[in-house]
């Protein structure tokens, strides 16, 4: 289950404060200064950011780079994110994370994670600039793509993963991928 909370002061945390947290296993995150714990993910969830991290980065271009969790997107002083994959300009990692928005985040859904993935993250990603979003359910199983809309109601769905079929993607640049290829236990070819 997804645990939330704030110091034992009741004041917001940071990055700093996250940094002296001890490896216990938990994945931690930080929303407006307040701290979202994680358990271990299953290994379905590991499938599926395993075959997209091979899918993203036989693809990638060489200014970007993509990188599985874990790996700190520092949205703010008070804002640190842990997307399951995440693709960001070679320039903005430092030995730390990734500091700035992210070219893509992706999230795979898990029981603990829902609401979080689908509703608390891409709000955080959009409202910092975040251009790409994908959401992957693996019980559907399905992939959502969205990207940053015109207007300031952040993200739009662009196009919706689902079954067998090949589907061509664009943003943040060109992979070619199925939903079902994310979770099969022994995957043809993509």
């Amino acid at each position: 289950m997804e645990r939330v909370g704030t110091s034992s002061q009741g004041k917001s945390l940071t990055w700093a404060d996250l940094e002296s947290f001890d490896d216990d296993g938990y994945r931690y995150e930080l929303l407006d200064g307040t701290l979202l714990m994680s358990p271990s993910p299953r290994p379905i969830h590991q499938r599926v950011v395993a075959r997209l991290l091979a899918v993203l980065s036989v693809h990638c271009p060489r200014d970007l780079e993509v990188l599985p969790a874990p790996v700190d997107v520092l949205l703010a002083e008070d804002t640190v994110l842990i997307p399951d994959i995440v693709v960001g300009r070679r320039d903005a990692f430092n030995e730390r994370g990734l500091i700035g928005p992210p070219v893509l985040a992706v999230e795979v859904i898990s029981r603990s994670s829902r609401l979080i993935d689908q509703k608390l993250k891409p709000a955080k990603l959009a409202e910092a600039g975040c251009p790409n979003y994908w959401l992957v359910d693996p019980k559907v199983p399905e992939m959502r793509c969205f990207s940053l809309s015109d207007s300031d109601t952040g993200y739009a769905e662009r196009v919706q993963i689902t079954g067998d079929k090949i589907t061509e993607l664009y943003e943040p640049y060109r992979v070619e991928l199925s939903a079902a290829y994310l979770v099969a236990d022994y995957p043809d070819e993509i």
